[in-house]
């Protein structure tokens, strides 16, 4: 069944199945690359799952934060960009890149 056939609750549902299913994997990546390579090459102990899931939130709040997009003040996020270079095109120009894009992507 196309994802666009779902109906509102079903869209949020799988959303939010998929959110979590996208975690708890993360979560048992960072575990499993943890306990396979540093306690042989340095002084650490193994981390249990929700260790490894705190230690993901620490590091996504001290070097990539939870607002999305681009960090540490590099300037607006190329998709900031693109949806300024949008706004600035005539209509014409507009059609001429949906033209372009159908081209390079297909239908």
């Amino acid at each position: 069944m196309p994802y666009s056939s779902f109906p509102r609750k079903g869209k949020f549902a799988l959303f939010a199945l998929l959110f979590v299913a996208f975690v708890a994997a993360t979560g048992w990546a960072v575990m499993w690359l943890w306990n396979a390579i540093l306690p042989e090459v340095a002084p650490v102990k193994p981390l249990t799952y929700w260790q490894a899931l705190g230690l993901l939130a620490l590091c996504r709040l001290l070097f990539g934060g939870f607002r999305g997009g681009r960090s540490w003040g590099r300037g607006p996020s190329p998709r900031h960009r693109f949806r300024e270079r949008w706004r600035q095109m005539s209509e014409a120009e507009r059609e001429q890149m949906r033209a372009a894009w159908r081209e390079r992507c297909g239908k």
